[in-house]
């Protein structure tokens, strides 16, 4: 059908919005309440447009034959104005300050707003300041795009609660975020158009930390060096490893080490650990471990399929455990002296770390956005620094480890050393593109020793409850699977810059999955700083030691 936009003829599809339509076209039409993969709820009007002399949200009014449509008209810039001077008076007016740059400021001054008329007669609220996320309901707009967030994460743990003046964004029964069934995935934060929701900020920690004489070391997971770069006007999907290596010098850590150590040996492990489940027969499907959000998940809804979970750590923690052990004998560092600091894309590896399990192995996590706060605090130009390379051992590591950052990395990483080790074969080709990209749910299989083994890989958590139930009604084809809570993996992590839309994560995966094809060792058992470590210290993967250090176990939490 054909419409008009601002007098431009367009064709266009009968089953699309007037904001879909206009995007195509490039056409701008600000929103705030909508966001790209939900329902559209229609709650802000600030994408209102006007269509026969009536105002009519874009975001939700389907585009009719002959349809005359005006963005820009008299009347649709004061109701935007109007309309966003509202969900200012919501917001307690903090947009004017210096540093706010989020959502709804940056529409409130392109619609020409520098002082909010109304006053603000809102409730005050107490600010719910848990281990890794922190929500404000005194800077909320009732936008709802942290609900659908949660809801399509299948956790919900956060909801509209109480009607009219009175309505606020809580748990149920107004608990608290650390007492709910929340996960932590920070999928919430990131949706939040104006901070209402932001993760723990341990970067004042961590200065004090490295103000003293303690050995302070820090360790980057793989998707940080694809996304640091947005923080510093750099496009998605820019590489700065070394730049980032560089600027963490200058901060003042003792050794910048890398997470994808941690990766290889999670590798290591996990393929061993795999080999001895087929052998036996037993406990499978077995289902990576590497991401803390999907432990929490399934601890509180599936506890009954804990036995499933691969026991290894996540790969910072153990990088954590082995710079506590290995790091600090060999070095003859005070254990009381070592500081360990993740840098990560992932606001529940903060909740991670508080794990009675996992024994304190990481002192501090720091987000990619806490880290670029860093960087600028201390005055360094990231854009013209020179690139500089990781500490050794711990920071060396392979293209498989690098993958780990992207949905689908982690198996594909773990097939290549799996098949290798139990073949004693060389894998043709390293790449399984089957299990690459952003689809909700992908599969594949392979031959090992005569054995098919059938894998899948789980994009988001509510793709991984339909796994869950095929394994609970017994009637799983799959051996091996993958799950990262957040969709497209670490890559969207909670912890990211914003915007985290599908285009930037897009861009992120490729840089990765770029770098994993430059490495000289693209496999994890090939990693001769992992070699060295089980030659000198762990003897063998799945040894007593490391069994002791690498392993871990589980908890059944209340729904």
């Amino acid at each position: 059908m054909k419409i008009t936009i601002n007098n431009k003829e367009i064709e266009c599809q009968g089953d699309k919005t007037i904001l879909e339509v206009a995007k195509e076209n490039n056409i701008e039409i600000p929103t705030l309440c909508y966001q790209e993969g939900f329902e559209a709820k229609s709650v802000c009007r600030i994408c209102v447009v006007e269509v026969n002399n009536k105002l009519l949200p874009s975001c939700s009014t389907k585009v009719e034959e002959g349809m005359i449509v005006n963005t820009e008209s008299k009347k649709v810039l004061e109701a935007r104005k109007i309309n966003t001077e509202l969900l200012m008076a919501k917001h307690n007016g903090t947009c004017f300050d210096e540093d706010k740059d989020h959502e709804l400021c940056k529409i409130a001054k392109d619609v020409g707003i520098r002082q909010v008329r109304f006053d603000n007669h809102k409730k005050v609220y107490i600010v719910d300041k848990g281990v890794a996320i922190i929500t404000d309901n005194n800077r909320c707009i009732l936008c709802g795009r942290c609900v659908q967030a949660c809801q399509m994460q299948n956790v919900n743990a956060i909801d509209f609660a109480y009607r009219s003046y009175h309505t606020k964004v809580t748990p149920a029964y107004e608990n608290k975020l650390d007492d709910s069934v929340c996960v932590n995935c920070g999928q919430c934060l990131l949706a939040c158009p104006v901070n209402a929701i932001y993760e723990k900020d341990d970067t004042e920690s961590v200065l004090k930390a490295l103000k003293t004489k303690k050995h302070v070391i820090v360790q980057t997971a793989p998707a940080v060096r694809a996304s640091l770069g947005e923080e510093f006007d750099m496009p998605a999907g820019t590489l700065v490893t070394g730049k980032m290596v560089s600027s963490l010098r200058k901060i003042g850590f003792k050794k910048i080490f890398d997470t994808q150590f941690g990766a290889d040996l999670t590798i290591t492990e996990e393929a061993a650990e795999l080999l001895e489940r087929l052998k036996e027969n037993k406990n499978l499907p077995m289902i990576t471990s590497c991401c803390p959000a999907w432990i929490k998940y399934i601890e509180h809804f599936y506890p009954e399929l804990l036995k499933h979970v691969s026991t290894c750590k996540s790969p910072h923690d153990m990088f954590g455990a082995i710079a506590k052990s290995y790091y600090k004998e060999k070095y003859k560092i005070n254990k009381r002296d070592l500081v360990v600091v993740s840098v990560m894309p992932c606001t529940a590896k903060k909740f991670e770390i508080q794990r009675k399990e996992l024994k304190k192995e990481v002192d501090y996590v720091l987000t990619t956005r806490e880290i670029a706060r860093l960087i600028k605090s201390k005055g360094i130009n990231f854009n013209k620094l020179k690139d500089e390379e990781f500490d050794k051992p711990l920071g060396l590591s392979s293209g498989a480890g690098t993958i780990f950052g992207a949905s689908g990395g982690v198996m594909e990483a773990a097939l290549r050393t799996a098949y290798e080790t139990a073949t004693g074969k060389k894998l043709e080709m390293l790449e399984f593109n089957q299990i690459r990209g952003m689809s909700d749910f992908k599969e594949g299989s392979i031959i090992i020793n005569n054995r098919i083994v059938n894998f899948a890989v789980a994009n988001g958590l509510g793709n991984a409850k339909e796994l869950l139930e095929q394994i609970k009604n017994k009637n799983c084809k799959y051996d091996f699977i993958e799950v990262m809570a957040c969709p497209g993996g670490c890559i969207a992590g909670g912890g990211q810059p914003k915007p985290t839309n599908r285009e930037i994560v897009e861009k992120r995966m490729q840089a990765i999955y770029l770098n994993d094809k430059n490495k000289k060792i693209r496999k994890s058992h090939e990693n001769p700083a992992i070699i060295q470590l089980y030659k000198e210290f762990l003897g063998k993967p799945l040894s007593g030691k490391a069994e002791k250090l690498l392993h871990t176990s589980y908890i059944k939490r209340g729904t």
